[in-house]
C-alpha cells in the first residue's frame, strides 16, 4: 500500500516536473498576519475616505439642458421609469433632513430632540459613517425616521463615471442593509442645493439616478447650520414663509453641531404651535414608505460588511494604541539606555574605581565544541596569548570533523581535551565544570577569539564577593558583509548598551555564551547549566539573580565571535535565542511573587526582559506598517518626518553606543536599511517563536555552519577577518 502511494506521488511529480515547493510554515503564518493587517488597514482607510476618495467639486455649468419644470419645480425629483416630474411638500408640512451622518456625538443628540418633540425626519447618511456607526442607523429606523443615500465616500457625482456612481450607491445600500436590514429609494447628491441650481453637469446624473429607481431629494430651505451663524439665525433661515411646506437642510455631522441641536429644541415646539407637522418625506407626500426590508443573501452580505468594518475599526484602534505604547516604550528605553549606560561608563572608567582586590589567581576556560574544526585552532591560540594565568578545557561534544584531534595535535601546555558523546552544549559545559581546577570559570564558544587582556578584564569583578557572574563585551568579527554589519550594530547598540543599563538596574538577563565568567561555587547549588531551555545562558543568569548574586558587565573584556553570514543561519540562531528566552522567562515566572532577591529580580528584571526582549520587538513593525500607510494614503510629509524623528533617536543611541565601545562610525551608514529590513526579519523570527510557544511545539538545537574567518588577535589588536572561499559560506542544509 505504501509502495503504491509512493509510486503515485512519483508519477505526479514526473507529470508535473520538479516537486512542488511548499511555503514554510514559519513564513506562511507571519505572511498571513501581515496580509490580514494590511487588509484591515486598507478597509479602514476606505471607510475613513483616505483611500479611493475623490474630493473634487464640479464648477458651475450652464442650465440649458435642464427642463424648465425641474428648474422651477419642487425639491423632490422623480426621474424613474423614463418620466420626469418634480414634487413639493404640502403647506404646513416640514421635512427636516440631516446630511453627512451618522455622527457618534451629534446624531444621538439630534435624535433625542426629535423624540422629545415627537417629530420625524429624513437622514441622508454616507456609507462610510453608516458602516462605522450602524447602531445609530438602526435607531433612526426604529424611531420612525427615514433613511436616504448620500453616497458612500461623498464625491461630486458630476465628475464620476456611471460605474463609480453605481459603486457609490451599492456600497451605501450595503452599509444601510447591514445596519438596519432595509433598502431605501431616497437619494440626495453630495454638494446639492435647490432644484434651481441643477445644471448641465448634474442633470444627467439625476436622470441616471432615476433610472436606477431612486427619488432625488434636494431642498428648498437651507438652514446653513454648517456655517454656525448662531441659534437664532439657524431658526430664521429654516423657517418657511407664509405657512408653506418645505424640505429643510440641516447637518448632524461634519463638525460642531451644538447650534443645530439647540435650534431644533426651540424650532420644533414653536412651529408645531403654528400648526406645522414634522414628518418624514413619504409621510409628507402621502406616498408608500421609502424603506423595503431585505432578506436572504443580501441581508447577510450587509451584515458581513458591517462586521468586517467594525473588526477593522477595533483592530486598527488597538494597533494605534499599540503604536503609541511601542513608541513610548522605544523612546523611553532609548532615554533610559542613554542615561544609565552613560552612568555605567562614568562609574567604571573613574581612575579610583575598583571592583575589589585585584584577581590574579588562575582561572579555567571552558570551550564547548561541536564540529568546530575551522575555528577551534584560532580560538585556542587566542587563549594562549592571554596575559592572565589560565587552564583551557576543550570539551568535544561528539564532533565528527576531527575538532578534538586538531586541539591535541597543537600540543599546547595547560590545554586539555575532554571527549564525550554528543549531548548538547549544557552537558558539555557541566562536564567542563566537573573537571575544572579553579573556582572562577570562563565560558566561551568554539567560534570565538579573545584579546590578550580579555580573561584578565573578565575576572576582575570577582574581587567583589557579591558578584556571581560577569558578562563580557561580545563583538562581531565578520562584519564585512551587509548582514554582518547589521549584526555588528545590533551587538554594539542592542546588546552591549543594554548590558550597561541592566548592570545599573541589577537585572542583567543574559551572560553571553561567547564571553562570560562564573563562580563555580555559585553554579553548584542548582546543578550548573540546565538543559531545560534552549537559552542555557539566559536560564543560568536568571537563576543566579534569584539566588542573590550580582551579575555585572565588563566592557573591556572583548571577545570576537563569528556571526551568522546568511539569512537562514541568522534565522536559526535568533529563533533559538528568542524561543529559549521565552522558555527561561516562563521557567522563572514564580520569581514575581517570591520574596528576597528572587522577588526583586522577578518584579524588576522579568518585566524588563519580557517587555523589551519579547513584547516590544513584536510590536515594533507597527512603526513601519503605519509608515507605509501614511506615505501612500495619509499625510505623507508628517509621516516621513515622524519616522525620521524615530530614526534620528535610534541613530543618536547607536552613535553613543559606538562611541562608548570605541567603534568606527562608518558602519552606521547601513542603520536606516537595518531598521527597515533587519527588524522585519527579527519580527518574523519572534512571531514564529510565539507561535511555537503557544502551540506547544518543541525546537531542537540547530548547529550553524562555521567558516573560521575570524582569526586570533595579534599583539592585542582587533582580530583580522581572513578571506574565505565562497563555498565555505554556504547555508546550512
Amino acid at each position: 500500500m505504501a509502495s503504491r502511494s509512493h509510486r503515485h506521488r512519483a508519477a505526479r511529480q514526473a507529470r508535473d516536473g520538479a516537486p512542488r515547493r511548499r511555503v514554510p510554515l514559519r513564513l506562511l503564518l507571519p505572511l498571513l498576519v501581515l496580509v490580514a493587517l494590511a487588509a484591515m488597514l486598507m478597509l479602514r482607510g476606505y471607510v475613513h475616505s483616505e483611500i479611493l476618495a475623490d474630493h473634487r467639486i464640479q464648477k458651475p455649468a450652464p442650465t440649458t439642458e435642464v427642463p424648465k419644470k425641474i428648474l422651477e419645480g419642487g425639491p423632490v425629483i422623480d426621474a424613474r421609469a423614463g418620466a420626469t416630474q418634480s414634487l413639493s411638500v404640502p403647506d404646513h408640512r416640514l421635512v427636516l433632513t440631516f446630511d453627512d451622518g451618522p455622527d457618534p456625538e451629534w446624531t444621538p443628540k439630534v435624535l433625542d430632540v426629535l423624540k422629545k418633540h415627537d417629530a420625524h425626519a429624513v437622514f441622508f447618511v454616507t456609507g462610510t459613517m453608516a458602516s462605522r456607526y450602524p447602531d445609530l442607523v438602526k435607531r433612526m429606523v426604529d424611531e420612525g425616521h427615514e433613511i436616504g443615500l448620500h453616497t458612500f465616500n461623498h464625491p461630486d457625482l458630476a465628475l464620476q463615471s456611471t460605474k463609480r456612481i453605481d459603486w457609490e450607491l451599492s456600497q451605501n445600500q450595503l452599509a444601510i442593509t447591514g445596519a438596519a436590514g432595509i433598502r431605501t429609494s431616497l437619494f440626495r447628491p453630495p454638494y446639492s442645493s435647490f432644484s434651481a441650481a441643477m445644471d448641465n453637469e448634474s442633470w444627467p446624473v439625476t436622470q441616471y439616478i432615476g433610472s436606477r429607481g431612486y427619488l432625488t431629494v434636494v431642498n428648498n430651505t437651507d438652514s446653513e447650520d454648517w456655517k454656525r451663524p448662531g441659534v437664532a439665525e439657524i431658526i430664521r433661515r429654516a423657517t418657511p414663509h407664509g405657512g408653506k411646506g418645505a424640505i429643510v437642510l440641516m447637518h448632524d455631522s461634519g463638525g460642531d453641531r451644538s447650534q443645530t441641536v439647540a435650534a431644533l429644541d426651540t424650532f420644533l415646539p414653536d412651529l408645531k404651535a403654528k400648526g406645522y407637522e414634522f414628518d418624514n418625506l413619504t409621510e409628507a407626500l402621502d406616498a408608500p414608505s421609502a424603506h423595503s426590508p431585505v432578506t436572504g443573501a443580501e441581508l447577510w452580505k450587509g451584515k458581513a460588511w458591517i462586521f468586517l468594518v467594525q473588526a477593522s475599526e477595533k483592530i486598527t484602534d488597538v494597533l494605534v494604541v499599540g503604536l503609541a505604547i511601542i513608541g513610548t516604550l522605544v523612546i523611553g528605553r532609548f532615554v533610559l539606555m542613554l542615561l544609565l549606560s552613560g552612568a555605567h561608563a562614568r562609574r567604571v572608567r573613574r581612575k579610583s574605581f575598583r571592583w575589589g582586590p585585584p584577581v590574579g589567581e588562575p582561572v579555567t576556560v571552558l570551550v564547548p565544541a561541536y564540529n568546530e574544526a575551522k575555528c577551534i585552532e584560532n580560538t585556542v591560540r587566542s587563549l594562549m596569548a592571554s596575559d592572565h594565568p589560565i587552564e583551557v578545557l576543550v570539551i568535544d561534544d561528539g564532533s565528527t570533523d576531527g575538532t578534538a584531534r586538531i586541539v591535541e595535535a597543537m600540543g599546547l601546555p595547560n590545554v586539555r581535551v575532554i571527549r564525550q558523546l554528543n549531548a548538547g552544549k549544557p552537558a558539555a559545559l557541566n562536564r567542563g565544570l566537573a573537571n575544572a581546577r579553579y573556582d572562577i570559570v570562563v565560558m566561551m564558544d568554539g567560534d570565538t577569539v579573545f584579546e590578550t587582556s580579555t580573561v584578565r578584564e573578565l575576572v576582575q569583578p570577582f574581587g567583589d564577593p557579591r558578584v556571581g557572574a560577569v558578562a563580557g563585551n561580545a563583538k562581531v568579527g565578520n562584519k564585512d558583509s551587509l548582514i554582518g554589519a547589521w549584526q555588528h550594530i545590533e551587538y554594539v547598540m542592542g546588546f552591549n548598551l543594554d548590558r550597561r543599563m541592566y548592570d545599573i538596574l541589577g537585572c542583567m538577563p543574559t551572560i553571553p555564551g561567547a564571553v562570560g565568567a562564573f563562580r563555580r561555587s555559585a553554579l553548584e547549588p542548582f546543578g550548573g547549566m540546565s538543559d531545560d531551555t534552549l537559552a542555557e545562558d539566559t536560564d543560568v543568569t536568571m537563576a543566579l539573580h534569584r539566588a542573590g548574586w550580582r551579575v555585572v558587565y565588563a566592557e573591556n573584556a572583548r571577545a570576537w565571535t563569528e556571526a551568522p553570514e546568511t539569512v537562514q543561519q541568522l534565522w536559526s540562531q535568533r529563533y533559538r535565542w528568542s524561543y529559549g528566552t521565552m522558555q527561561a522567562i516562563w521557567k522563572h515566572r514564580r520569581a514575581v511573587i517570591e520574596k528576597g532577591p528572587s522577588g526583586r529580580f522577578g518584579r524588576v528584571g522579568l518585566p524588563f526582559v519580557s517587555l523589551f526582549m519579547v513584547v516590544a520587538p513584536l510590536l515594533a513593525p507597527l512603526i513601519d506598517v503605519f509608515l507605509l500607510y501614511g506615505i501612500v494614503f495619509g499625510p505623507t510629509q508628517k509621516t516621513i518626518v515622524a519616522w525620521l524623528g524615530v530614526l534620528a533617536i535610534q541613530a543618536v543611541c547607536a552613535a553613543y553606543a559606538f562611541r562608548l565601545d570605541r567603534e568606527r562610525m562608518t558602519h552606521l551608514i547601513s542603520l536606516p536599511l537595518q531598521q527597515i529590513l533587519y527588524r522585519q526579519l527579527m519580527y518574523v523570527v519572534l512571531l514564529q517563536s510565539w507561535i511555537t510557544a503557544l502551540t506547544g511545539g518543541r525546537l531542537r538545537w540547530q548547529k550553524l555552519r562555521r567558516t573560521g574567518v575570524v582569526e586570533a588577535p595579534v599583539g592585542g589588536a582587533v582580530p583580522r577577518q581572513r578571506a574565505q572561499r565562497s563555498d565555505d559560506r554556504r547555508p546550512v542544509a
